[in-house]
């Protein structure tokens, strides 16, 4: 099979640095263009392919090439909307949807292949397939809360993983919406109520992703904690999915699940 050619956003950036330096170091993968916003286009070191500032310019110099993007909501939508017009595949980390966002990715997924995961980690992504049936086996006497940390730099609280884990935590619950997730506590709040999941965002250093659930339950506790160590976990998982979604058909916007099962 022919290599996976891939064209990274935001080239010069903590994530865009890393995607890039993982495409160079795989025989399997080849960058065939990178995005700079123009203050550090000039930045980018001599990489052997397209650069640019603008997807419209560039993505006709590679035709069938995967977008990755793990920029900001509004920038990648801009993404997608390139992505649509040049038909590219898209595979997108970005977090901090809005929910009118999320359902235009879903509607441009039945343009091209896009492929949307708010954690590109695998050992996340089998956390997720898993919580469920512990839920269930835990049964209604376990509260369910959750914790996350991050660096300091990051814009959106919680994160989009903390809420993807609540989402699926109150589905195993039997619960529909997110009127049963509580962002913060203060003051006299009145006992916890039965439908109920906390999450706790804590900001600072440079940590680069710390996510716990807490299953707390009559005489007993149990805490399940999921640390990534490196961007390269997230960066591996994305072009993991790049390589998975160019034999992909449009129809939906995938997720890791699917490309697990």
């Amino acid at each position: 099979m022919s290599k996976t050619e891939v064209v990274i956003m935001g080239a010069g950036g903590r994530m865009g640095s890393t995607l890039v330096n993982l495409v160079q170091k795989d025989q399997d993968l080849e960058l065939a263009g990178v995005l700079e916003h123009p203050d550090f286009l000039n930045d980018l070191k001599d990489l052997g392919c397209p650069k640019d500032t603008n997807l419209e310019r560039l993505l006709p110099k590679a035709p069938g090439a995967v977008v990755v993007d793990f920029t900001q909501p509004e920038a990648a939508m801009d993404t997608v909307r390139a992505a649509q017009k040049h038909k590219n595949s898209l595979v997108i980390g970005t977090t901090g949807f809005s929910r009118e966002q999320q359902k235009a990715l879903e509607e441009a997924a039945a343009v091209v292949p896009i492929f949307w995961s708010p954690n590109m980690s695998v050992g996340i992504n089998v956390l997720l397939e898993l919580l469920p049936e512990l839920t269930r086996m835990l049964g209604p006497d376990y509260d369910v809360e959750l914790s996350e940390i991050h660096h300091k730099y990051k814009k959106d609280a919680p994160s989009g993983t903390a809420l993807k884990l609540a989402e699926t935590l109150s589905r195993a619950k039997g619960w529909e919406g997110k009127e049963t997730q509580r962002y913060c506590r203060e003051g006299i709040t009145g006992e916890r109520p039965e439908k109920e999941i906390g999450l706790q965002s804590l900001r600072g250093g440079d940590v680069v992703g710390e996510h716990t659930v807490y299953f707390l339950g009559p005489g007993e506790r149990i805490d399940i904690t999921h640390r990534a160590y490196s961007r390269e976990t997230f960066a591996k998982g994305a072009l993991r999915a790049a390589q998975w979604l160019r034999t992909r058909k449009s129809g939906k916007l995938y997720a890791m699940r699917d490309l697990f099962f």
